[in-house]
């Protein structure tokens, strides 16, 4: 009764949470981690949260992830991307290189973080929450500008991306443990993790084609006869959580599995447009993973990870803005280039679930303050970027 009771009120008050901050212009997950923070303290004064709670919150947390995942995946319109490749490709690339090279510096030179550390939270720092500047412009009415699209082009381009490093990440990781010093001689182990990782990728890549290619239209053609309109969605949820365990069995995680679920469907305008009937297993399910998060966090430490998080905040927030303001000025002018910079700040979804994986590797990955530290990133960059693209887009004609 109690974990029954216990899920009922985390549920009812992330409704409320949402609710409340979405009339202010503030991101949801910004809440549902100080509630998961909050049920860690409590936790703390009053021991309300068990063992068996805590797995069973964990479980949550994990679908939590994997409808995250498959929606970023859904949302994708990969020939879309195609058609914008060239366009938004020396955005995307200049993004991902500088933001990675500022999130390694700032945590391996600066912070001395241990070298797996350091590329960890690199890896972390190349993903972008672009959901929570995306409904500013939405707002505005400014999404369908070509700024708008150039936004979320490169935003859709830095999702893929992140994803796919994560998983190379945690491929390669295994030999960095193995030899902790920088060398030369790690190059030959690096690469043959890497080159199994890259076949593993292909083939898990090439189930996924063929079962877009010959099943998934007939699938949903023989669900869509049922009354029920929500069913095919739940359906597709279904399968997508199959893939997310798939992918976890191959070795890889269940947030590639999930994603590349997404992507499976994302083809298809039919089930794109199904989308709505998938949102109540979202709102469900994902406020559960930010609240895991929030959870996760050491109290005792939290102060600690405070002057990290704030350095690492100010880098994040610094590279995202320079990274694609710079390419951006060039090709478009300066409010473009500030506007989008901006928007392009948040670290939310994808870099906390690498950060989260980092610590299920344990301290030699990924210790306590670390963590905290990237969760001070999180919190900050989703807080204060959204008012800045306010204030940029209402006095901007885009």
């Amino acid at each position: 009764m109690q974990t029954i009771l216990l899920i009922g009120v985390l549920i009812i008050s992330a409704l409320l949470i949402k609710a409340g901050l979405s009339r202010v212009g503030l991101p949801p997950l910004v809440g549902f981690l100080l509630l998961g923070a909050g049920l860690r303290l409590m936790d703390v004064g009053w021991s309300i949260v068990d063992n068996r709670d805590l797995m069973r919150l964990e479980l949550l947390a994990e679908m939590g992830l994997v409808v995250l995942l498959f929606r970023v995946g859904l949302e994708s319109n990969l020939k879309g991307l195609v058609d914008q490749l060239r366009r938004a490709s020396v955005v995307w690339v200049a993004d991902v290189a500088f933001s990675a090279s500022v999130g390694f510096v700032t945590a391996y030179t600066l912070l001395g973080m241990p070298l797996i550390s350091a590329v960890i939270v690199a890896t972390a720092f190349t993903a972008t929450s672009v959901g929570i500047s995306v409904a500013v412009w939405q707002e505005t009415g400014a999404l369908q500008s070509r700024d708008g699209e150039m936004l979320i082009d490169v935003a859709e381009l830095d999702d893929i991306s992140a994803v796919v490093l994560m998983a190379l990440l945690f491929s390669i990781i295994p030999a960095l443990r193995d030899n902790p010093a920088p060398s030369s001689a790690l190059l030959p182990t690096i690469g043959l993790q890497a080159g199994g990782f890259c076949i593993k990728l292909l083939g898990f890549g090439a189930l996924c084609l063929l079962f877009s290619r010959y099943a998934e239209r007939p699938i949903l053609s023989w669900f869509g006869r049922w009354k029920s309109a929500t069913d095919p969605m739940l359906i597709i949820a279904g399968i997508g959580f199959v893939f997310a365990a798939t992918a976890a069995w191959l070795g890889f995680s269940l947030a590639i599995g999930a994603f590349f679920a997404g992507l499976v469907f994302s083809r298809d305008p039919n089930a794109v447009k199904m989308e709505s009937s998938f949102l109540p297993v979202y709102d469900f399910f994902s406020p559960f993973f930010f609240i895991g998060i929030g959870l996760r966090m050491d109290a005792a430490s939290i102060w600690a990870a405070l002057p990290t998080g704030l350095l690492l905040a100010v880098a994040a927030a610094g590279a995202k803005l320079i990274a694609n303001g710079l390419p951006l000025l060039l090709m478009y002018g300066r409010s473009t280039a500030l506007v989008i910079g901006l928007s392009m700040m948040p670290r939310a979804e994808i870099s906390m679930i690498i950060m989260q994986h980092g610590l299920e590797q344990g301290d030699w990955a990924i210790g306590p303050q670390t963590y905290n530290a990237m969760v001070v990133v999180c919190f900050l960059t989703c807080l204060l970027s959204p008012p800045a693209v306010r204030r940029r887009l209402s006095g901007k004609t885009v």
